[in-house]
């Protein structure tokens, strides 16, 4: 079947394409397929026997009619294997197509590594066209914008330093309304925890913020948020594939947890900013392993549950069902802890199907939503099989504690008339837990 799509203008891939010349494109081709792949790639491309399984593991594949151009493999064969079929001798047109494939028809979940026999890992193969791509600068006009503001402010909305804590300053006081003497603070040595906030908890979701300090007074935690940049642990240059400036963003992390002294450092709800606190930024900066243990939301927020720390005193009845971001689910296990947190907060739940590891991306993670406006439709269109997931539920309430994830889903709901709410854990967590007497105001 030919590859046929709606066109969509995206200055950041269509622009850059006008100013680069065929020299360019090759000099990047040669870059990272000689120097930066590894052998991985020779294996999974001779391995790989178009068996055809890992092709109803695929989301658009789903959404869109079993269109067979949107199968795993069939992304690879045009693609990276083109590329090496041709030699390395592409012309623009042909970038135009990979960029497309790689940055808007593949979330990077690696549901599809699940069903292949092989276990070829064809978002290792799609993050080398994503590579390519960056070097040449053919990235989604979003994704750029996004990424430069990390490579020159360490957050993903050009926020300075000031307003960074004005906005903390403010949000303490904020607190003190409800909690007495409740404390925000900022560059405390020796701390247990460093928090680490999304960009959007800063700006545009402030309430999170103040939800996440609710339960730290209340958990009675020994905790800091940084005083410096480095507060915001997204690092979206990750789905440009500049692992450089990702490299830069989570060095900074580890720096201001080195400076301040603490002995973890613990994120918000969010998949792709811990995998590369863990994984692509750590291996980048040539460390084995986390310098200092790195813990996501639901691991903390598990472990204050378990050990008494905040008592749940209101659950939902409404029913419920669970998103399972694919960064902290399929990739690091989580899902058990998932719903124990959540079976102490809600009543009724009812999972989605299939769930837990094999459940189905949400349609806006590995950069999709970050790509901006130009690709909503294209966005819209390949979280169907995901839209229908949760309507078959029946819930009136996602819990998605993923920014990624939660903001996909608010988008699936309104375009597929779902009627959810959506919902991160800290805000049930905030909602539901006791605040002693001696801390009311």
């Amino acid at each position: 079947m030919e590859f046929q799509r709606k066109p969509v203008k995206d200055i950041g891939i269509d622009e850059t394409l006008n100013r680069v010349n065929e020299i360019k494109i090759n000099k990047a081709i040669n870059w990272v397929l000689k120097r930066e792949a590894s052998a991985r790639l020779k294996v999974f491309i001779e391995t790989c026997m178009r068996c055809g399984m890992c092709t109803e593991s695929c989301h658009h594949y789903l959404s869109h009619d079993s269109d067979p151009t949107y199968a795993p493999a069939a992304k690879v064969k045009q693609t990276i294997l083109d590329i090496l079929n041709k030699k390395g001798g592409v012309n623009k047109e042909d970038i135009k197509k990979y960029a497309r494939v790689a940055f808007t028809e593949c979330n990077l979940c690696r549901r599809c590594v699940q069903f292949c026999p092989f276990g070829i890992d064809i978002a290792y193969l799609i993050s080398l066209v994503r590579r390519i791509c960056c070097l040449i600068g053919a990235v989604p006009q979003y994704i750029q914008d996004q990424t430069l503001s990390h490579m020159q402010t360490t957050n993903m909305l050009w926020f300075r330093q000031d307003e960074w804590l004005d906005t903390v300053q403010w949000l303490e006081d904020e607190l003190r309304a409800e909690i007495k003497n409740a404390k925000i603070p900022l560059g405390k040595k020796d701390a247990e925890i460093l928090y680490l906030a999304h960009g959007l908890e800063a700006k545009y979701m402030t309430g999170l913020l103040v939800n996440i300090a609710k339960i730290m007074n209340i958990a009675q935690v020994d905790w800091t948020m940084p005083e410096t940049d480095g507060w915001d642990y997204t690092n979206k240059a990750f789905y440009a594939h500049d692992f450089e400036t990702v490299g830069k963003v989570v060095r900074t992390h580890y720096e201001v947890a080195f400076r301040l002294n603490v002995k973890r450092i613990v994120i918000g709800e969010c998949g792709h900013a811990f995998r590369t606190g863990i994984y692509e930024g750590v291996r980048y900066l040539g460390w084995k392993e986390s310098p200092i243990p790195y813990i996501h939301a639901v691991q903390f927020f598990y472990e204050l549950l378990r050990d008494g720390k905040i008592k749940i005193i209101k659950r939902i009845e409404e029913p419920v069902t669970i998103q399972d971001p694919c960064n902290i689910v399929r990739y690091r296990g989580m899902g058990k802890i998932l719903r124990y947190i959540v079976r102490q907060l809600c009543e009724n739940i009812v999972e989605m199907n299939p769930n837990t590891d094999h459940n189905y991306c949400c349609g806006a993670g590995g950069g999709m939503i970050d790509a901006g406006p130009a690709w909503k439709t294209v966005r819209m269109e390949a979280g169907k099989v995901k839209a229908e997931q949760i309507k078959d539920t029946g819930a009136k309430i996602v819990v998605a504690p993923c920014h990624t994830c939660h903001k996909g889903i608010e988008d699936l709901n309104e375009y597929y008339k779902l009627g959810v709410h959506v919902k991160f854990l800290t805000d049930l967590i905030a909602e539901a837990m006791e605040i002693p007497e001696k801390m009311r105001v």
